[in-house]
């Protein structure tokens, strides 16, 4: 795990709000949060420069582009040696299908999100990762029939306290999870 940094709650607030609608200007960004401009300009980039921030992007419909299958994969690796996690997440690194990989706990070792244009593709690719010779023991796949939900809004306000000075103020819920800026 890395190490938390420490957030205010205008940063939290920042986060909230791009998580939302990461295509907004910064004067858009700063009015939503109550701050002037270039002090959210500062913060964001400070944001972005310790890694909290990671990259923007676009939801996709990926029923719109055509068939698509999406599978979990449950993955069990035959050595628990540091090494062995190392390789294994080498290898699926490589990979642009499995779109996520989780080291979990539980009865399997792997969560896999893996994002194919037909089962008969996912064949292959499990084929392919079984005989790349990465220790996987077992797997149990879970091919999605219906996307209920899709919602990359995380609750940072749970997860993340604010802290210091000012900032140690809890945080307005409305921000991180309405879908309308004010």
């Amino acid at each position: 795990m890395s190490s938390t940094v420490s957030l205010d709650k205008f940063d939290l607030k920042i986060l909230a709000h791009l998580q939302r609608e990461g295509r907004c200007s910064n004067v858009g960004l700063a009015d939503a949060v109550g701050l002037s401009q270039s002090p959210c300009l500062v913060r964001t980039k400070r944001l972005q420069e310790i890694g909290v921030i990671r990259g923007y992007g676009a939801d996709i419909a990926l029923e719109k582009l055509g068939t698509c299958v999406i599978v979990f994969s449950e993955v069990t690796i035959s050595s628990h040696r540091r090494n062995d996690f190392r390789k294994f997440e080498e290898v699926v690194g490589q990979h642009r299908e499995i779109v996520e990989w989780y080291n979990v706990s539980g009865g399997y070792d792997y969560l896999l999100n893996i994002v194919v244009p037909s089962v008969a593709f996912f064949q292959t690719l499990m084929e392919s990762l079984l005989q790349s010779d990465i220790g996987i023991e077992k797997f149990t796949n879970r091919i999605v029939l219906r996307q209920s939900s899709s919602k990359r809004i995380y609750p940072l306000s749970l997860i993340a306290e604010p802290r210091g000075g000012i900032g140690s103020h809890p945080v307005n819920h409305r921000h991180e999870t309405s879908n309308n800026p004010r």
